[in-house]
Protein backbone atom coordinates (compact mmCIF):
# COMPACT_ATOMS: atom_id res chain seq x y z
CA UNK A 1 0.00 0.00 0.00
CA UNK A 2 1.10 3.33 -1.14
CA UNK A 3 0.16 6.98 1.04
CA UNK A 4 0.43 10.17 -0.60
CA UNK A 5 -0.47 13.47 1.57
CA UNK A 6 -1.05 16.13 -0.23
CA UNK A 7 -1.27 19.60 1.67
CA UNK A 8 -1.29 22.10 -0.56
CA UNK A 9 -3.02 25.92 -0.26
CA UNK A 10 -6.54 25.44 -0.01
CA UNK A 11 -6.71 21.57 -1.01
CA UNK A 12 -5.97 18.96 1.64
CA UNK A 13 -6.10 15.41 0.44
CA UNK A 14 -5.34 12.20 1.62
CA UNK A 15 -4.71 9.33 -1.38
CA UNK A 16 -4.50 5.92 -0.94
CA UNK A 17 -3.32 3.00 -3.62
CA UNK A 18 -3.58 -0.41 -2.50
CA UNK A 19 -1.77 -1.98 -5.08
CA UNK A 20 -2.01 -5.53 -4.23
CA UNK A 21 -6.07 -5.13 -5.52
CA UNK A 22 -6.37 -2.11 -7.85
CA UNK A 23 -8.36 -0.30 -4.71
CA UNK A 24 -8.04 3.56 -4.74
CA UNK A 25 -9.68 5.43 -2.19
CA UNK A 26 -9.56 9.12 -2.56
CA UNK A 27 -10.17 11.42 0.71
CA UNK A 28 -10.18 15.06 -0.04
CA UNK A 29 -11.78 18.53 0.86
CA UNK A 30 -11.23 22.11 0.86
CA UNK A 31 -10.83 24.53 3.36
CA UNK A 32 -12.80 27.45 3.75
CA UNK A 33 -11.05 29.64 1.12
CA UNK A 34 -12.59 33.04 1.74
CA UNK A 35 -11.72 33.13 5.13
CA UNK A 36 -8.27 33.22 3.80
CA UNK A 37 -8.54 36.23 1.69
CA UNK A 38 -8.47 39.17 4.39
CA UNK A 39 -5.18 37.68 5.72
CA UNK A 40 -3.58 37.83 2.80
CA UNK A 41 -5.12 41.29 1.53
CA UNK A 42 -2.71 42.54 4.56
CA UNK A 43 0.03 40.59 3.76
CA UNK A 44 0.16 41.81 0.25
CA UNK A 45 2.29 45.29 -0.58
CA UNK A 46 0.50 44.53 -4.27
CA UNK A 47 -0.05 48.39 -5.35
CA UNK A 48 3.75 48.72 -5.93
CA UNK A 49 5.14 46.70 -8.63
CA UNK A 50 8.50 47.67 -7.85
CA UNK A 51 8.31 46.21 -4.12
CA UNK A 52 10.20 42.57 -4.04
CA UNK A 53 7.88 39.84 -4.72
CA UNK A 54 6.10 38.90 -1.48
CA UNK A 55 5.56 35.05 -0.09
CA UNK A 56 2.00 35.59 -0.03
CA UNK A 57 1.98 36.77 -3.94
CA UNK A 58 4.28 34.20 -5.18
CA UNK A 59 2.07 31.74 -3.28
CA UNK A 60 -1.24 32.96 -4.77
CA UNK A 61 1.07 32.88 -8.37
CA UNK A 62 2.57 29.59 -8.15
CA UNK A 63 -1.15 28.09 -7.32
CA UNK A 64 -2.74 29.71 -10.22
CA UNK A 65 0.02 28.50 -12.44
CA UNK A 66 -1.18 25.05 -11.26
CA UNK A 67 -4.97 25.43 -11.57
CA UNK A 68 -4.32 26.74 -15.09
CA UNK A 69 -1.74 24.71 -16.15
CA UNK A 70 -3.80 21.27 -15.36
CA UNK A 71 -6.46 22.50 -18.35
CA UNK A 72 -3.89 21.51 -20.49
CA UNK A 73 -4.07 17.74 -19.22
CA UNK A 74 -7.29 16.94 -18.23
CA UNK A 75 -7.96 15.07 -21.02
CA UNK A 76 -5.07 12.55 -21.26
CA UNK A 77 -6.77 9.97 -18.54
CA UNK A 78 -10.44 10.72 -19.84
CA UNK A 79 -9.45 9.97 -23.68
CA UNK A 80 -10.65 6.60 -23.39
CA UNK A 81 -14.53 7.66 -22.36
CA UNK A 82 -14.41 10.00 -24.83
CA UNK A 83 -13.40 7.85 -27.38
CA UNK A 84 -16.17 5.24 -26.36
CA UNK A 85 -18.72 8.24 -25.89
CA UNK A 86 -18.48 9.38 -29.55
CA UNK A 87 -16.79 6.60 -31.05
CA UNK A 88 -13.25 7.57 -32.13
CA UNK A 89 -10.84 5.38 -33.65
CA UNK A 90 -7.21 6.13 -32.03
CA UNK A 91 -5.87 8.89 -35.12
CA UNK A 92 -9.21 10.52 -34.06
CA UNK A 93 -8.64 10.70 -30.28
CA UNK A 94 -5.16 11.80 -30.83
CA UNK A 95 -6.35 15.25 -32.17
CA UNK A 96 -7.85 15.88 -29.41
CA UNK A 97 -4.96 16.57 -26.88
CA UNK A 98 -2.96 18.02 -29.72
CA UNK A 99 -5.30 20.78 -30.28
CA UNK A 100 -5.19 21.71 -26.87
CA UNK A 101 -1.81 21.87 -26.71
CA UNK A 102 -1.61 23.56 -30.27
CA UNK A 103 -4.35 26.15 -28.50
CA UNK A 104 -1.40 26.57 -25.97
CA UNK A 105 1.45 27.36 -28.58
CA UNK A 106 -0.99 29.78 -31.14
CA UNK A 107 -1.19 31.77 -27.75
CA UNK A 108 2.40 32.06 -26.77
CA UNK A 109 3.29 33.43 -30.16
CA UNK A 110 -0.12 35.83 -30.54
CA UNK A 111 -1.01 36.63 -26.89
CA UNK A 112 2.13 36.27 -25.08
CA UNK A 113 4.41 39.29 -26.43
CA UNK A 114 1.49 41.44 -25.39
CA UNK A 115 3.05 40.60 -21.78
CA UNK A 116 5.57 43.55 -23.08
CA UNK A 117 3.41 45.85 -24.13
CA UNK A 118 0.06 46.06 -22.11
CA UNK A 119 -0.89 45.57 -17.87
CA UNK A 120 -0.60 41.57 -17.60
CA UNK A 121 -3.05 41.60 -14.52
CA UNK A 122 -5.65 42.85 -17.19
CA UNK A 123 -4.86 40.50 -19.44
CA UNK A 124 -4.68 37.73 -17.35
CA UNK A 125 -8.57 38.83 -16.85
CA UNK A 126 -9.38 38.62 -20.31
CA UNK A 127 -8.02 35.13 -20.45
CA UNK A 128 -9.30 33.82 -17.46
CA UNK A 129 -13.15 34.38 -19.51
CA UNK A 130 -11.89 32.75 -22.52
CA UNK A 131 -11.12 29.83 -20.10
CA UNK A 132 -14.30 29.85 -17.93
CA UNK A 133 -16.58 29.45 -21.38
CA UNK A 134 -14.24 27.38 -23.19
CA UNK A 135 -14.66 24.54 -20.06
CA UNK A 136 -18.34 25.09 -20.26
CA UNK A 137 -18.34 24.52 -23.81
CA UNK A 138 -16.74 21.29 -23.46
CA UNK A 139 -18.82 20.29 -20.74
CA UNK A 140 -21.55 20.22 -23.12
CA UNK A 141 -19.85 19.22 -26.11
CA UNK A 142 -22.29 17.23 -28.60
CA UNK A 143 -20.16 16.19 -30.90
CA UNK A 144 -16.44 15.51 -31.70
CA UNK A 145 -15.81 18.82 -33.87
CA UNK A 146 -17.41 20.88 -30.62
CA UNK A 147 -15.09 19.24 -28.12
CA UNK A 148 -11.71 19.49 -30.22
CA UNK A 149 -12.46 23.63 -30.84
CA UNK A 150 -13.11 23.73 -26.89
CA UNK A 151 -10.03 22.11 -26.60
CA UNK A 152 -8.56 24.78 -28.89
CA UNK A 153 -9.96 27.53 -26.81
CA UNK A 154 -8.72 26.05 -23.50
CA UNK A 155 -5.29 26.11 -24.55
CA UNK A 156 -5.30 29.70 -25.39
CA UNK A 157 -7.05 30.57 -22.37
CA UNK A 158 -4.31 28.48 -20.53
CA UNK A 159 -1.81 30.97 -21.46
CA UNK A 160 -2.24 32.62 -18.26
CA UNK A 161 0.63 30.28 -16.83
CA UNK A 162 3.09 32.62 -19.22
CA UNK A 163 2.16 35.64 -17.95
CA UNK A 164 2.47 35.11 -14.64
CA UNK A 165 6.10 33.07 -15.20
CA UNK A 166 7.76 36.58 -16.73
CA UNK A 167 6.08 38.62 -14.62
CA UNK A 168 7.54 37.23 -11.44
CA UNK A 169 10.38 36.86 -13.41
CA UNK A 170 10.58 40.88 -13.79
CA UNK A 171 9.82 41.87 -9.99
CA UNK A 172 11.81 39.88 -8.12
CA UNK A 173 15.63 40.56 -7.62
CA UNK A 174 17.93 39.00 -9.81
CA UNK A 175 19.45 36.82 -7.10
CA UNK A 176 16.53 34.82 -6.14
CA UNK A 177 15.48 34.81 -9.72
CA UNK A 178 16.22 30.89 -10.38
CA UNK A 179 14.73 29.82 -6.51
CA UNK A 180 11.78 32.16 -7.72
CA UNK A 181 11.56 30.13 -11.23
CA UNK A 182 11.84 26.87 -9.42
CA UNK A 183 8.95 27.95 -7.12
CA UNK A 184 6.59 28.63 -10.16
CA UNK A 185 7.45 25.78 -12.02
CA UNK A 186 6.65 23.70 -8.65
CA UNK A 187 3.35 24.88 -9.41
CA UNK A 188 3.65 24.14 -12.80
CA UNK A 189 4.31 20.53 -12.64
CA UNK A 190 1.96 20.06 -9.54
CA UNK A 191 -0.47 21.59 -11.80
CA UNK A 192 0.22 19.35 -14.99
CA UNK A 193 0.72 16.41 -12.55
CA UNK A 194 -1.95 16.45 -10.34
CA UNK A 195 -4.47 17.15 -13.06
CA UNK A 196 -4.45 13.66 -13.96
CA UNK A 197 -5.13 12.68 -10.54
CA UNK A 198 -8.13 15.03 -10.21
CA UNK A 199 -9.51 14.38 -13.84
CA UNK A 200 -9.50 10.84 -13.35
CA UNK A 201 -11.09 11.06 -10.20
CA UNK A 202 -14.40 13.32 -11.11
CA UNK A 203 -14.26 10.98 -14.48
CA UNK A 204 -14.99 7.98 -12.48
CA UNK A 205 -17.80 9.62 -10.34
CA UNK A 206 -19.44 11.99 -12.17
CA UNK A 207 -18.07 11.47 -15.75
CA UNK A 208 -15.90 13.08 -18.02
CA UNK A 209 -17.88 16.37 -18.32
CA UNK A 210 -17.87 16.69 -14.93
CA UNK A 211 -14.10 17.25 -15.35
CA UNK A 212 -14.56 20.50 -17.13
CA UNK A 213 -17.29 21.78 -14.85
CA UNK A 214 -15.12 21.97 -11.96
CA UNK A 215 -12.54 23.56 -14.70
CA UNK A 216 -14.27 26.23 -15.27
CA UNK A 217 -15.47 27.14 -11.80
CA UNK A 218 -11.76 26.92 -10.87
CA UNK A 219 -10.56 29.50 -13.57
CA UNK A 220 -13.56 31.66 -12.35
CA UNK A 221 -12.16 31.83 -9.18
CA UNK A 222 -8.55 31.98 -9.76
CA UNK A 223 -9.46 34.93 -12.26
CA UNK A 224 -11.18 36.96 -9.45
CA UNK A 225 -8.27 36.31 -7.28
CA UNK A 226 -5.53 37.30 -9.58
CA UNK A 227 -7.55 40.43 -10.60
CA UNK A 228 -8.12 41.73 -6.64
CA UNK A 229 -3.93 40.34 -5.25
CA UNK A 230 -2.18 40.90 -8.95
CA UNK A 231 -0.15 44.95 -9.40
CA UNK A 232 -0.85 46.56 -12.12
CA UNK A 233 2.71 46.61 -13.95
CA UNK A 234 4.31 49.20 -16.00
CA UNK A 235 4.59 47.88 -19.48
CA UNK A 236 7.95 47.65 -21.12
CA UNK A 237 7.50 48.18 -24.96
CA UNK A 238 5.27 50.46 -26.52
CA UNK A 239 5.35 48.98 -29.46
CA UNK A 240 1.98 48.26 -31.86
CA UNK A 241 0.54 45.02 -32.06
CA UNK A 242 2.21 43.73 -35.37
CA UNK A 243 5.62 45.47 -34.58
CA UNK A 244 5.45 43.71 -31.42
CA UNK A 245 5.24 40.26 -33.22
CA UNK A 246 7.89 41.06 -35.85
CA UNK A 247 10.04 41.85 -32.42
CA UNK A 248 9.11 38.34 -31.03
CA UNK A 249 10.34 36.80 -34.63
CA UNK A 250 13.43 38.59 -34.59
CA UNK A 251 14.38 38.23 -31.50
CA UNK A 252 14.20 34.32 -32.33
CA UNK A 253 16.30 35.01 -35.28
CA UNK A 254 19.17 37.16 -33.80
CA UNK A 255 19.47 34.94 -30.23
CA UNK A 256 21.63 31.35 -31.40
CA UNK A 257 21.15 30.48 -28.01
CA UNK A 258 17.50 31.16 -27.87
CA UNK A 259 17.20 28.56 -30.85
CA UNK A 260 18.87 25.70 -29.08
CA UNK A 261 17.13 26.54 -26.23
CA UNK A 262 14.14 26.07 -27.98
CA UNK A 263 15.07 23.05 -29.61
CA UNK A 264 16.39 21.31 -26.47
CA UNK A 265 13.34 21.97 -24.50
CA UNK A 266 11.06 20.80 -27.08
CA UNK A 267 11.91 17.78 -28.03
CA UNK A 268 12.19 16.26 -24.32
CA UNK A 269 8.87 17.76 -23.91
CA UNK A 270 7.67 15.87 -27.11
CA UNK A 271 9.24 12.67 -25.49
CA UNK A 272 7.22 13.93 -21.85
CA UNK A 273 3.82 13.79 -24.26
CA UNK A 274 4.30 10.79 -25.65
CA UNK A 275 3.80 9.28 -22.42
CA UNK A 276 1.56 10.79 -20.84
CA UNK A 277 -0.91 10.77 -24.60
CA UNK A 278 -0.74 6.80 -23.94
CA UNK A 279 0.02 5.92 -20.65
CA UNK A 280 -4.02 5.85 -19.53
CA UNK A 281 -4.63 3.68 -23.11
CA UNK A 282 -1.67 1.59 -21.94
CA UNK A 283 -3.11 0.72 -18.59
CA UNK A 284 -6.36 0.48 -19.66
CA UNK A 285 -5.76 -3.05 -21.51
CA UNK A 286 -4.36 -6.14 -20.11
CA UNK A 287 -2.22 -6.66 -18.07
CA UNK A 288 -3.54 -3.64 -15.72
CA UNK A 289 -7.05 -2.84 -16.93
CA UNK A 290 -7.66 -0.02 -14.81
CA UNK A 291 -9.92 2.16 -14.74
CA UNK A 292 -9.86 6.00 -15.55
CA UNK A 293 -9.71 7.35 -11.89
CA UNK A 294 -6.66 4.43 -11.80
CA UNK A 295 -4.82 5.66 -14.35
CA UNK A 296 -5.39 9.21 -13.42
CA UNK A 297 -3.41 8.37 -10.22
CA UNK A 298 -0.45 8.01 -11.71
CA UNK A 299 -0.21 11.70 -11.65
CA UNK A 300 0.42 11.33 -8.44
CA UNK A 301 3.28 9.17 -8.58
CA UNK A 302 5.17 11.33 -11.24
CA UNK A 303 5.03 14.28 -8.21
CA UNK A 304 8.59 13.77 -8.17
CA UNK A 305 8.77 16.36 -11.00
CA UNK A 306 7.80 18.53 -8.18
CA UNK A 307 11.13 17.57 -6.42
CA UNK A 308 12.97 18.06 -9.67
CA UNK A 309 11.92 21.50 -10.09
CA UNK A 310 12.93 22.71 -6.61
CA UNK A 311 16.33 20.70 -7.19
CA UNK A 312 17.01 22.25 -10.27
CA UNK A 313 16.24 25.40 -8.66
CA UNK A 314 18.68 25.49 -6.14
CA UNK A 315 21.37 23.35 -8.38
CA UNK A 316 21.23 25.51 -11.36
CA UNK A 317 23.61 28.49 -10.30
CA UNK A 318 26.36 25.74 -8.91
CA UNK A 319 26.40 23.55 -11.81
CA UNK A 320 25.35 25.41 -14.47
CA UNK A 321 22.30 25.11 -17.01
CA UNK A 322 23.85 22.96 -19.57
CA UNK A 323 25.26 20.25 -17.40
CA UNK A 324 22.07 19.99 -15.32
CA UNK A 325 19.95 19.56 -17.98
CA UNK A 326 22.67 16.54 -19.93
CA UNK A 327 22.06 15.36 -16.56
CA UNK A 328 18.55 15.12 -16.41
CA UNK A 329 17.95 13.90 -20.07
CA UNK A 330 20.50 10.70 -18.92
CA UNK A 331 17.65 10.55 -15.86
CA UNK A 332 14.69 10.83 -18.66
CA UNK A 333 16.25 8.14 -21.21
CA UNK A 334 17.19 5.42 -18.16
CA UNK A 335 13.45 6.35 -17.23
CA UNK A 336 11.91 5.26 -20.86
CA UNK A 337 14.66 2.40 -20.60
CA UNK A 338 13.14 0.64 -17.61
CA UNK A 339 9.53 0.94 -18.44
CA UNK A 340 10.42 -0.37 -22.03
CA UNK A 341 12.26 -3.40 -20.48
CA UNK A 342 9.66 -4.55 -18.05
CA UNK A 343 6.34 -3.20 -19.81
CA UNK A 344 3.98 -5.43 -17.90
CA UNK A 345 5.62 -4.82 -14.50
CA UNK A 346 3.93 -1.54 -12.32
CA UNK A 347 6.92 -1.36 -10.19
CA UNK A 348 8.90 -0.82 -13.00
CA UNK A 349 6.43 1.39 -14.59
CA UNK A 350 6.06 3.63 -11.18
CA UNK A 351 9.95 3.87 -11.37
CA UNK A 352 10.03 5.12 -14.67
CA UNK A 353 7.48 7.28 -14.46
CA UNK A 354 9.24 8.95 -11.54
CA UNK A 355 12.49 9.16 -13.49
CA UNK A 356 11.27 10.82 -16.34
CA UNK A 357 8.78 13.12 -14.59
CA UNK A 358 11.69 14.12 -12.63
CA UNK A 359 14.44 14.73 -15.20
CA UNK A 360 11.90 16.69 -17.24
CA UNK A 361 11.04 19.61 -15.14
CA UNK A 362 14.65 19.39 -13.48
CA UNK A 363 15.66 20.23 -17.52
CA UNK A 364 12.98 22.77 -17.84
CA UNK A 365 13.61 24.89 -14.61
CA UNK A 366 17.15 24.88 -15.66
CA UNK A 367 16.65 25.61 -19.41
CA UNK A 368 14.14 28.55 -18.18
CA UNK A 369 16.55 30.21 -15.78
CA UNK A 370 18.98 31.12 -18.96
CA UNK A 371 16.11 31.74 -21.32
CA UNK A 372 14.96 35.00 -18.77
CA UNK A 373 18.67 36.04 -19.30
CA UNK A 374 18.80 36.38 -22.74
CA UNK A 375 16.87 39.65 -22.71
CA UNK A 376 15.75 41.38 -19.83
CA UNK A 377 13.51 43.98 -21.79
CA UNK A 378 11.82 41.75 -23.86
CA UNK A 379 10.89 38.45 -21.43
CA UNK A 380 7.48 37.96 -22.40
CA UNK A 381 8.33 37.59 -25.98
CA UNK A 382 11.69 35.45 -25.27
CA UNK A 383 9.53 33.62 -22.82
CA UNK A 384 6.61 33.38 -25.14
CA UNK A 385 8.72 32.10 -28.75
CA UNK A 386 10.37 29.35 -25.88
CA UNK A 387 7.24 28.28 -24.73
CA UNK A 388 5.95 27.99 -28.78
CA UNK A 389 8.82 26.00 -29.48
CA UNK A 390 8.02 23.83 -26.21
CA UNK A 391 4.25 23.32 -26.82
CA UNK A 392 4.31 22.49 -30.35
CA UNK A 393 7.06 19.56 -29.29
CA UNK A 394 4.12 18.57 -26.79
CA UNK A 395 1.74 18.47 -29.82
CA UNK A 396 4.14 16.77 -31.62
CA UNK A 397 4.55 14.13 -28.92
CA UNK A 398 1.08 13.20 -28.01
CA UNK A 399 0.36 12.85 -32.35
CA UNK A 400 3.44 10.74 -32.18
CA UNK A 401 2.39 8.77 -29.10
CA UNK A 402 -0.78 7.56 -30.28
CA UNK A 403 0.12 7.10 -33.52
CA UNK A 404 3.39 4.84 -32.11
CA UNK A 405 1.05 3.00 -29.83
CA UNK A 406 -1.37 2.11 -32.32
CA UNK A 407 1.28 0.60 -34.93
CA UNK A 408 3.47 -1.09 -32.42
CA UNK A 409 1.98 -0.96 -28.97
CA UNK A 410 4.01 0.29 -25.66
CA UNK A 411 7.41 -0.56 -26.92
CA UNK A 412 6.66 1.47 -30.22
CA UNK A 413 6.42 4.48 -27.78
CA UNK A 414 9.35 3.60 -25.65
CA UNK A 415 11.42 4.16 -29.29
CA UNK A 416 9.99 7.14 -30.28
CA UNK A 417 10.42 8.56 -26.86
CA UNK A 418 14.31 7.78 -26.74
CA UNK A 419 14.13 9.58 -30.36
CA UNK A 420 13.37 12.73 -28.92
CA UNK A 421 15.72 12.67 -25.56
CA UNK A 422 18.11 11.84 -28.23
CA UNK A 423 17.65 14.82 -30.34
CA UNK A 424 17.06 17.16 -27.40
CA UNK A 425 20.94 16.18 -26.09
CA UNK A 426 22.20 17.14 -29.28
CA UNK A 427 20.81 20.64 -28.74
CA UNK A 428 21.77 20.76 -25.56
CA UNK A 429 25.27 20.17 -26.48
CA UNK A 430 25.02 22.91 -29.68
CA UNK A 431 23.81 25.33 -27.08
CA UNK A 432 26.37 28.28 -25.64
CA UNK A 433 27.27 27.02 -21.97
CA UNK A 434 25.11 28.57 -19.51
Amino acid sequence: MIVFLYPWFTIDAIIVWNLSNNNIFVIGWLSIFWMQLNYLEKLMKIHDVHNNLTQPLLLLMTTAIAVTAANLYYVQPILPLIAREFDLDMSELGIIPALNQFGYAIALLFISPLGDSIARRQLIAVLSLVLVVASSLTAFAPNFAAIVTAMFFIGLGANITQQLIPFAASIVKAKDKAATLGTLMMGLTLGILLSRTASGFVAEHFGWRGVYIMSGLVAALFGLLLYVFLPVNKPQSNLRYWPLLQSTLSLFKRHKALQHFTLAGAFWFAAFNVLWATLAIYVSNDPFNYNAQQAGLFGVIALAGVIGAKVSGRWVNVLGSKTLIMLSLLLIAIGFIVTGLFASNLTALIIGIILIDFGVFSAQVSNQVRVFNIDETAQSRVNGIYMLGYYIGGALGSIAGVKAFALYQWHGVIAVSLVFISLSAIFNCRAQQA
